[in-house]
Parts: C-alpha cells; sequence; structure tokens
C-alpha cells in the first residue's frame, strides 16, 4: 500500500486501520494526502486497483478570499495556525495528534486550499478499472462535509459517516 499523509502530518495511517485495504496495489490519502494519492494513481504507470480518499481536502466551494485569510493567517502565526488546526482535525475526538506532527509549508496549504477536483479525471480513473472509495465525516470541522458529500458521491462509491469527524473518529 502507498499512503500520503494529512497536511502537518506524519505517519498517521494507523488512525485509519478500519478504513483502508492494505494491499499491494493500494494508494490511501488523508486530507491533503488524499489529493496527492489521487493525483499519484492518476498519473501512475504502475498497477492501481484501489483509491481510498479519507477526509479529502476540498475546498473549491469557498471563495478567493478564504484561501487569502486561511494563509494570511498561517503566515502571520504559523504555531497558532497549526495548534487550531490539530484541534479541528481531531474533533469530535479527544485524540492528541502531537506525535504526528510535521509543520506544513505555506505552499502546501495553498496547494490544498487551492485544489480543484476534477470530475472527468475522476471517471476516468474509474474507467480504468480502479475502485474509488471515498470516506467523510459529518461533523467535519475542516471542510464542508456536505458539499464534499455532494461533489464525491455523483461519481463513486462515498460513505458519510454522519457523528465522525476528519479523523472519521
Amino acid at each position: 500500500m502507498i499512503y500520503f499523509n494529512g497536511f502537518s502530518l506524519d505517519k498517521e495511517e494507523e488512525l485509519f486501520k478500519e478504513y483502508i485495504v492494505d494491499t499491494k496495489f493500494s494508494v490511501v490519502g488523508f486530507s491533503y494526502g488524499a489529493i496527492k494519492a489521487f493525483e499519484y494513481a492518476y498519473s501512475s504507470k504502475s498497477r492501481v486497483d484501489r483509491l481510498i480518499l479519507l477526509s479529502p481536502a476540498f475546498f473549491q466551494n469557498h471563495k478567493k478570499s478564504f484561501i487569502r485569510t486561511q494563509l494570511k493567517y498561517f503566515k502571520i502565526d504559523k504555531n497558532s495556525y497549526i495548534k487550531n488546526f490539530l484541534e479541528n482535525v481531531s474533533y469530535p475526538s479527544n485524540i492528541d495528534l502531537k506525535k504526528y506532527l510535521k509543520v506544513g509549508t505555506i505552499e502546501e496549504l495553498e496547494a490544498l486550499l487551492s485544489y480543484i477536483w476534477s470530475k472527468d479525471k475522476l471517471l476516468e480513473l474509474i474507467e480504468r478499472g480502479v475502485v474509488v472509495e471515498v470516506f467523510i465525516g459529518g461533523r467535519d470541522k475542516i471542510v464542508e462535509s456536505k458539499e464534499s458529500c455532494d461533489f464525491f458521491s455523483k461519481i463513486t462509491t462515498t460513505y458519510l459517516l454522519k457523528e465522525k469527524g476528519h479523523l472519521l473518529k
């Protein structure tokens, strides 16, 4: 399995054992890592049987002012931004994410906030025979789960876990 980490996180895949199909031909990504996993699977010349997107970073429904504000606050006080971000990632659980912390860069934050998911690319991947599964928490404080679910559920198998947050806990 190939796994891609979320923004400002490292080795957090152990938190998602119940959602991951750990095979040689699986690609999995959490949040920002879901973007990287999708692009990897789409561009890969290697065999990919399954793509699992865990709480994919989905911000294309936000105005540009939202993105500018997020980047501004990150630049002003990175530590406070990350602390607040990790609290929102773990909500509604009480999981302490400090052991997984790997502070991201402004470039990574901008990339995840600006990313536009392509329906056509997702459909092409599915046409190639890749099973795509998306897991979204209904109480997510990072992305707007309704908009995210509306987008992905029209394309592929999507699970909305109503009482779960961004960590799907």
